[in-house]
């Protein structure tokens, strides 16, 4: 059923669950994973001139670390690239460019710790691509659900 799976990762802690599901759902159809990181050019763009050559080499360096750390998770053969341009314009081509079956995404990014559902980013991957999106959120950690729900007894108890 799917042959090809493309894996969008920024290396943010929200997206290594994504990755985890991505090359999981890959191993179970024995498919050919594709693994990219898009550098995002509207925030070079958008960064003082004098520092632009310098973020551009930091944000090279965060792509290739966050796909070396999907190359050390992967069981299946891979393929990676770096894409520098807008990160869903980019997903989007590089799904049709591969003839991908879906595409794998987190839901929230390195920018989406304020979006209440999805990340701007995996927001229009959804509603522009060619192919079928699977979003993957990121689970609370257990200890932040049990100290949640301790504290909501504790209050029920003291009222």
């Amino acid at each position: 059923m799917f042959e090809t799976v493309v894996v969008a990762t920024d290396g943010s802690e929200s997206v290594k669950r994504a990755v985890d599901v991505g090359l999981d759902l890959a191993n179970r159809f024995d498919a050919t994973v594709h693994a990219l990181s898009v550098i995002d050019a509207g925030e070079v763009d958008a960064s003082p001139e004098q520092l632009r050559e310098e973020l551009e080499t930091a944000l090279e360096t965060h792509a290739d670390a966050a796909l070396a750390t999907v190359e050390e998770r992967a069981s299946l053969d891979l393929t990676t690239d770096v894409r520098e341009g807008r990160p869903a314009q980019e997903i989007c081509s590089y799904a049709r460019d591969v003839d991908a079956d879906m595409v794998v995404t987190g839901t929230r990014g390195r920018h989406g710790e304020n979006r209440l559902l999805l990340g701007s980013v995996a927001e229009r991957v959804v509603r522009t691509s060619p192919v079928p999106v699977l979003t993957v959120r990121q689970l609370e950690p257990v200890a932040e659900r049990d100290s949640g729900a301790e504290s909501a007894e504790s209050d029920s108890i003291r009222a």
